[in-house]
């Protein structure tokens, strides 16, 4: 395991101007910082946390790398991470998810299983031929067998439940997928944040405006105005929608920021005592019957940890709860499958609730009904001096650190000469 550590210390003095100044340190944001210092441009980060990474954030637990957002390097055999994995020193771990198994038929049989991933198949297959509405949910049979149970997989895979997913968004993300899913032992968080290593950040750095009047672009910050030549903003859609960033003339941006907005997905994370005769990586489904249920991975990578996911419906309630109420709700449903002798084994340790991160506001984008066009009107630039990256801005593959740092790549291209 290569040595990790943050890729920079919260800046002290920021220099007051750049060619090209980044807002925002995510991927999209280190996409675009790598790319354009490769380049030879004088470059400068901006990012409002005291860490790097954005919505790829690992922490390290008695000794153990986990992943409190991102974890997958999804369509993982054209994911731009897995070579920079390797080249950085970094383990890819090619194990696949086990997703649509449930471990031992607990809760639900392996006729059920097939019933719900029939039922599952056949509407992905239908949004070739979306509703008039472009609404998901209108796929579904009134009253169907597995509606809450797709209102819970539409939480995992959007962030959101079936109504309020447009269905031609969601069908150009299947088609841009592959169905190849792997991790990062050292974790995914610390993939991104390394990329970064060496290059100009300022952390703890928010931009609140940008000021288009000059021939300079002039940046507002709590560490005094920076001035450039060009900026490529990469805050999220609820970041944006909200406000928080003010770039005059923009209007048509944010209101497609407003059309994109971030669900909910959130992990819990659990010390596992004994389990040995659970298979590494086993996967359950809390409740197949409920849209507000967890999806576990058992002894994720073969270590003594559960791992948690709750997506939509059950992540807006899990929040709500707060972190303790979400791990007795989880506890609670791993109990009910595996036997009541597991809450003795099992203790919290960490867990996320992206919706409460100020300078994030949840998970990852999605496209209300009617509104797929809006990605395209997001990474439409309307100053040829600005751009707008992050994974809302992409058609197939929203929702990914690999779309979000492809995006980067891309304005960062667009920029130069």
């Amino acid at each position: 395991m290569p040595a990790l550590r943050p890729a920079q210390e919260p800046a002290g003095d920021v220099k007051d101007h750049a060619d090209i100044v980044v807002i925002g340190g995510g991927a999209a944001g280190i996409g675009a910082l790598r790319t354009l210092a490769d380049a030879g441009r004088d470059v400068l980060l901006l990012e409002a946390q005291d860490r790097l990474g954005g919505r790829a954030h690992t922490v390290h637990v008695a000794g153990l790398p986990i992943d409190l957002g991102a974890g997958w390097l999804h369509s993982a055999p054209k994911n731009p991470w897995v070579s920079i994995a390797e080249a950085s020193g970094f383990a890819v771990y090619r194990a696949p998810p086990l997703w649509d198994e449930q471990w031992r038929e607990l809760g639900l049989s392996r006729t059920e299983q097939a019933g719900l991933w029939e039922v599952f198949d056949a509407c992905m297959a239908a949004m070739a031929d979306p509703p008039a509405s472009d609404r998901a949910s209108d796929l579904l049979p009134p009253a169907g067998e597995w509606n809450a149970a797709f209102d819970a997989l539409s939480g995992f895979i959007n962030g959101a439940p079936m109504r309020e997913m447009s269905v031609a968004d969601w069908h150009a993300y299947d088609e841009a997928a592959i169905d190849t899913d792997w991790r990062v032992e050292q974790g995914y968080g610390a993939l991104v944040a390394s990329h970064a290593a060496g290059l100009p950040v300022a952390l703890a750095t928010p931009a609140s405006a940008i000021d288009t009047t000059g021939r300079r672009l002039r940046i507002a910050t709590p560490r005094g105005t920076i001035t450039a030549d060009a900026a490529i903003i990469t805050v999220s859609t609820n970041v944006l929608a909200r406000g928080a960033l003010r770039v005059p003339g923009h209007d048509a941006i944010f209101h497609a920021a407003s059309e994109l907005p971030l669900g909910l997905a959130d992990k819990l994370f659990f010390a596992l005592e004994g389990g040995e005769e659970i298979d590494d990586n086993a996967h359950l489904l809390g409740n197949p019957r409920s849209a507000c249920t967890g999806s576990y991975t058992l002894r994720p990578f073969g270590r003594p940890l559960v791992e948690c996911m709750f997506g939509g419906e059950g992540a807006r309630a899990m929040e709500k709860e707060g972190l303790n109420g979400a791990a007795d709700f989880a506890i609670g449903e791993l109990c009910h499958l595996l036997g009541s002798d597991w809450r003795g084994k099992l203790r919290f340790v960490a867990g996320s609730a992206w919706g409460r991160e100020t300078h994030i506001l949840g998970s990852y984008s999605h496209a209300l009904p009617g509104r797929h066009g809006a990605r395209a009107v997001l990474r439409t630039p309307v100053d040829p001096r600005i751009r707008f990256a992050g994974e809302a801005c992409c058609d197939g593959e929203f929702s990914t650190v690999h779309g979000a740092y492809s995006s980067g790549v891309a304005a960062a291209k667009a920029l130069l000469p």
